[in-house]
């Protein structure tokens, strides 16, 4: 899952792409930069970060059939 804007505006206090993409990278966090300059930012770097855990992966039922 990729960061929102505002939840990007919420953690850095920027509202400007090119100074938030500035604040990532004094901080050491990898992202990449979208076609509209707002950098992309994965969820889970950033929970891992301060400390969460990401959600596991949710197991999909498995289907069975039966012949006949």
């Amino acid at each position: 899952m990729i960061l929102a804007h505002d939840a990007l505006i919420q953690l850095t206090g920027l509202r400007r792409p090119s100074a938030v993409r500035r604040w990532l990278e004094r901080e050491r966090i990898p992202y990449v930069v979208g076609a509209d300059g707002w950098p992309r930012v994965l969820q889970a770097l950033i929970i891992e970060r301060l400390g969460g855990h990401a959600a596991p992966p949710v197991a999909e039922p498995r289907l069975r059939l039966r012949n006949g």
